[in-house]
């Protein structure tokens, strides 16, 4: 009885001592989850989180990528503006239930497989290594090496990671419930445009010079190429692909429109405006729609700098 009563000890011992450690790591994952989303994400776009990534390297510790486009040349002459028009595979898209978190994740995938068809076409005739971005639509929250999800945006790329991130019901309630698949597709090609940022080298150099600016205003004269060019990269996409998808004059109307809603207000101050102007987050939209090349996205080197305030 003695040896039974004493087995019968131990084991209650090693049930207390295993709860507690399971409580305990489960603690430090919260904390270490919190700590990843407060403050971060702030960095658009890209959304890295180490200040000193260098040109061919993601954010995360051990992933490596080939040699790349870097410096100046990166943004202002890069070869990919010199591969001329996308060249996709046909891309027909099913109907949307935006409803149906399902219907938009099978739709999601669907889009995205047909820009990785269409930018690996471009990479390659760039001569520049590319790998497509994974990809996370969610639909229970998580955390990525840039911030916590959901997100206000419903919406974003970690470079760290190199993944694009979409809530399969957080956007259609960003958007009303907008039954216009374009404009989700639009969406998804923006996010997947800054991944081609990355991948041809663009980011890092912009990450860089972005830190050296001395205030919101100067950082955000940044921000606004990049996402306008993202919007650019998206349209050329987009119209690559309009025959087959098929797309209508009435969803570029709709795309065109989503391009000034999600613009900078016209009252923002200089120390608020991310995203470029209406007018011309349409301009480039447009532009990239029209000539399906990103060739047509160069917003580093325009002479006119009214189009990216």
């Amino acid at each position: 009885m003695f040896g039974a009563f004493c087995g019968l000890l131990v084991a209650l011992l090693a049930l207390s001592l295993l709860s507690w450690t399971t409580v305990s790591d489960g603690g430090s994952t919260a904390d270490t989850a919190s700590g990843q989303a407060d403050g971060a994400g702030d960095d658009k776009p890209g959304q890295n989180l180490v200040d000193d990534t260098p040109s061919g390297q993601l954010g995360l510790p051990g992933r490596t990528l080939p040699d790349r486009p870097s410096g100046h040349t990166a943004l202002v002459s890069n070869p990919l503006y010199d591969t001329g028009r996308l060249s996709p595979l046909p891309c027909p898209v099913p109907e949307l239930d935006v409803d149906d978190p399902g219907s938009m994740e099978q739709f999601l995938h669907l889009v995205a497989d047909c820009l990785d068809d269409a930018w690996k076409t471009q990479f390659d005739r760039a001569g520049i290594p590319f790998a497509p971005p994974d990809r996370v639509f969610w639909s229970e929250p998580g955390v990525s090496p840039c911030r916590a999800y959901p997100s206000p945006a419903g919406a974003f790329y970690c470079r760290a990671s190199g993944a694009v991130y979409i809530g399969t019901s957080d956007v259609v309630e960003k958007w009303n419930g907008s039954q216009d698949s374009v404009v989700y597709a639009s969406l998804l090609a923006h996010e997947y445009g800054h991944h081609v940022q990355g991948e041809s080298g663009l980011l890092e150099y912009y990450h860089e010079q972005r830190q050296l600016e001395e205030d919101d205003a100067g950082r955000n004269t940044w921000t606004r190429r990049s996402e306008l060019q993202a919007n650019c990269l998206a349209g050329a996409f987009l119209g690559s692909v309009r025959v087959s998808y098929p797309l209508t004059d009435g969803d570029l109307s709709a795309l065109l429109d989503d391009a000034s809603a999600t613009a900078d207000r016209s009252d923002s101050t200089e120390e608020e405006r991310t995203h470029g102007s209406s007018d011309n987050s349409v301009w480039w939209t447009r532009a990239g729609w029209d000539e399906q090349s990103p060739g047509a996205c160069n917003t580093w080197d325009v002479d006119d700098e009214d189009l990216v305030a």
